[in-house]
């Protein structure tokens, strides 16, 4: 399989290295800014390249006479047709028209694996998402975090790196101590009791019910006049079990399998904050001290007095942060330390963590203390989701009627399906904010993003049916007749896929699955302009009456088309239809 990008780098290198054996230039020159990539305008060529213009100063050379030694040397490369210069240095290539040939007949051999590379090179990466609270469904916001960490997962595995998918359960803490609560409460109703409105501060929510009433059925009346020590951690467990059962069931509907769950209650019952602590006090980045009373709107973790304090500025943080409050509880930034130290301890020197649009301010602390605690050897990368608008039609949904306060993950998913929902989410950067409108997203037209995508699919297997029936068309182009594929949008339609291999590692090096998808759409448009093309002029029809070796041809380009979506959608997470009902 050939990435074409690829290939023409490593020449590009060659052609370097012998103008530096010639002492043209000089030796190990710094080449890491050095691109080859599609020109912005087509009409320059098929790749630009603007290594004159990075090495000219390390050479000593004018970018412009640079680029004149390398250019001639390109144009004694086999696949290469023409080279140009352009502006102050910028390199031009045209590549011979066999190379599109022979990319098609690639894709074709490689078939799901066409885009695959090992340029992670097996390197472990933990890639932590969702990690919703368990004191509730997961809501439609969830959705967007979920779907954005499990797609980058799977790009990152698609590119090469050993990836672990983890959830960190939130487990500790007042929350849990207050879903317990609502826990009884509702444990109280399914004994019989009146319980009126839900006091203020309890989970107002009909998901409680049923662990109430589990509750009840296995306990009987054995709590109702017990002191709440001794029925708070039982509730709380019932809770949590119960709602973790109910999350991993919303995010199977979301086709999401996470690899670990891990417990922060666990971390602090096996003393793992303690030994934070420990670690860096031995470094002497822990003291106590007050800190300044921030400006604009006071933190959770702010107090006007003493407090165990880490030194985050030390590490790029804008100010120290408390480890624990002056009461001797640990602040929930000591608990999160201690859970990526364990990241860390486990082999993951990559972490990336999803988080939701409220956490942004966050960001800075968590950096800084990864960075302390694995002294520099590891690195976090925080990803973070914007709000989604749900609508219907351009009007705002409602409140869900099981939640109490919000729509839920689940009333999503059953509405349009995961597919729908996995591919939608994943159509705006994950900074931006999202639209998700029941309306627009089930729509069966070219703005509906999904559909769009799905039909290329689905038009190119008709097109494979209809093929399958003639016996001339039932193997494979060969390499003079895949040469046939010369119109304009054939043409462009192959560099496109010839790009693939490319966007991918470029998606996962930057962390951005929602190229795959700008990607996808880009594709299913160029083949729907091919496709209407056909309507309007019989001879660019992918299959000819009167033409077998031609209509080869096009089919093998069109199967090119068919495993390339496919195999995008599949990064997603999502099955490829066969055919639009």
């Amino acid at each position: 399989m050939t990435d074409i990008f690829k290939q023409i780098t490593g020449e590009l290198a060659s052609v370097l290295a012998g103008m530096s054996k010639e002492k043209i230039i000089p030796a190990k020159l710094p080449t890491r800014g050095v691109t080859v990539e599609p020109p912005r305008d087509p009409a320059h060529g098929d790749m630009a390249t603007n290594v004159a213009m990075v090495l000219a100063k390390p050479a000593g050379m004018k970018p412009r006479d640079l680029a004149e030694a390398i250019a001639a040397r390109l144009r004694d490369l086999a696949n290469v047709d023409q080279v140009d210069i352009a502006g102050p240095g910028f390199i031009n290539l045209r590549l011979s028209p066999g190379v599109w040939s022979g990319i098609i007949e690639d894709i074709g051999t490689a078939g799901p694996s066409y885009g695959r590379s090992e340029v992670g090179q097996g390197r472990k990466v933990n890639v932590e998402y969702v990690s919703a609270n368990p004191t509730g469904p997961m809501h439609v916001g969830h959705s967007r975090g979920a779907v954005f960490g499990d797609a980058l997962a799977s790009l990152l595995e698609q590119v090469g790196y050993d990836v672990t998918r983890e959830y960190y359960v939130n487990d500790a803490g007042a929350q849990v101590e207050v879903l317990a609560r609502s826990t009884f409460l509702r444990y109280r109703e399914a004994l019989g009791e009146d319980i009126g409105t839900i006091p203020e501060g309890l989970y107002p929510g009909d998901y409680l019910k049923p662990v109430g009433e589990s509750l009840a059925k296995r306990d009987g009346a054995k709590w109702m006049d017990a002191d709440e020590s001794a029925w708070l951690p039982i509730c709380r467990e019932a809770a949590l079990d119960g709602m973790m059962a109910m999350i991993r069931e919303d995010l199977a509907a979301l086709g999401i399998e996470m690899d670990q769950f891990s417990s922060e209650r666990a971390l602090v019952s096996a003393g793992k904050v303690d030994q934070v602590l420990a670690f860096l006090e031995e470094r002497g980045l822990v003291y106590t001290g007050v800190l300044e009373p921030p400006k604009g709107k006071t933190p959770d973790d702010w107090e006007p007095r003493p407090q165990t304090l880490f030194k985050s500025t030390e590490f790029g943080d804008d100010v120290d942060r408390p480890l624990k409050k002056s009461d001797g509880s640990w602040t929930y930034f000591a608990s999160d330390i201690a859970y990526h130290l364990d990241k860390f301890e486990r082999g993951f020197a990559d972490m990336i963590d999803v988080w939701g649009a409220d956490h942004g301010g966050y960001i800075k602390r968590m950096k800084a203390a990864v960075k302390a605690v694995s002294e520099d050897a590891a690195a976090l990368d925080v990803k973070v989701c914007q709000l989604v608008n749900l609508l219907d039609g351009g009007e705002p949904v409602k409140m869900s009627k099981r939640a109490g306060t919000f729509v839920t993950l689940r009333d999503v998913v059953d509405a349009v399906g995961k597919d729908v929902v996995r591919f939608i989410m994943l159509t705006r950067r994950n900074d931006a904010p999202l639209d998700f409108d029941y309306a627009k997203v089930t729509e069966k037209s070219r703005d509906n993003p999904v559909f769009y995508v799905q039909y290329a699919h689905a038009r190119i297997r008709s097109v494979e049916r209809n093929a399958s029936k003639i016996d001339a068309l039932t193997k494979d182009a060969d390499l003079d007749e895949l040469a046939r594929l010369v119109d304009e949008d054939e043409l462009s339609l192959i560099k496109m896929l010839a790009s693939w291999p490319r966007l991918v590692e470029s998606a996962a090096e930057a962390h951005e699955p929602h190229r795959i998808a700008f990607y996808l759409y880009e594709l299913a448009s160029a083949f729907h302009a091919l496709w209407n093309r056909g309507n309007d002029d019989p001879s660019m029809r992918f299959l000819l009456d009167d033409d077998a070796s031609l209509s080869r041809a096009r089919l093998c380009l069109l199967r090119a088309v068919k495993i390339v979506i496919a195999n995008g959608l599949g990064i997603f997470g999502i099955t490829p239809v066969e055919e639009m009902r």
